[in-house]
């Protein structure tokens, strides 16, 4: 398996990648996913970033954040200090859109 592939479920990435940002084993991964101690948001690229997305995983005050192309290619990747988003719908009116 390359890196990242996409399913008609999403996307799959190498848990190794994941486990490394995080000072993880990679077979560790997936039950942190399943237990929701990892926790993952993907963003669709528009307009000039169409054709990209971003991956982000967040755990323990980390997040790693991959932008992929269409491909499965990782075309950048960074670790840093990070907590997941609150969970819940964005009311893009705050935002003033």
């Amino acid at each position: 398996m390359g890196d990242v592939t996409f399913t008609t479920d999403g996307f799959v990435v190498d848990a190794a990648i994941v486990g490394a940002a995080f000072g993880l084993p990679a077979d560790e991964v997936p039950a942190r996913l399943r237990a929701g101690a990892i926790t993952s948001r993907c963003e669709t690229g528009i307009d000039a970033d169409a054709g990209r997305w971003r991956l982000t995983f967040f755990c323990g005050g980390r997040a790693l954040r991959l932008t992929v192309d269409q491909t499965g290619a990782i075309l950048s990747r960074a670790t840093f200090a990070a907590h997941a988003p609150a969970a819940g719908p964005i009311d893009l009116a705050s935002l003033g859109r």
